[in-house]
């Protein structure tokens, strides 16, 4: 039987989309390929990174604003430092943090007011077939 084996991408709908995208390769580092990002889904730095795909409840308000239907989550190799970079830059971050066994976790808000979510791996991978 097919199956899925990843996320082949986030796709969502933006006001300016190229201003956004320009947002997100400006205070996140994301990669900028013709007005994508594009990650590799094996890095050196990482090898055991992993995506997770998980529906919600519709009453859920992890997402923040409950008119937003997505949250994405970005993997990030130093959560401290881009929340202070985004705080710097005079992005609205959430003043609370999360500290896990699967990581460290912080939130913050685009210019078009979607709220993310930031993600830094614990230390010990965490593992889907353990």
């Amino acid at each position: 039987m097919a199956r899925v084996t990843g996320i082949g991408g986030i796709f969502f709908r933006a006001t300016d989309p190229k201003a956004l995208q320009a947002w997100y390769v400006e205070h996140l580092g994301l990669p900028d390929f013709d007005g994508y990002v594009i990650f590799k889904n094996k890095e050196e730095t990482q090898p055991e990174a992993y995506s997770i795909f998980a529906p919600f409840k519709k009453d859920t308000e992890y997402f923040g604003d409950e008119r937003q239907s997505f949250m994405i989550n970005f993997r990030v190799d130093d959560l401290d430092a881009m929340l202070q970079s985004l705080r710097d830059a005079g992005v609205e971050v959430d003043a609370k943090t999360e500290d896990s066994e699967f990581g460290k976790f912080g939130w913050a808000v685009d210019p078009e007011g979607n709220r993310f979510e930031l993600w830094e791996p614990p230390t010990i991978p965490f593992s889907p077939d353990a």
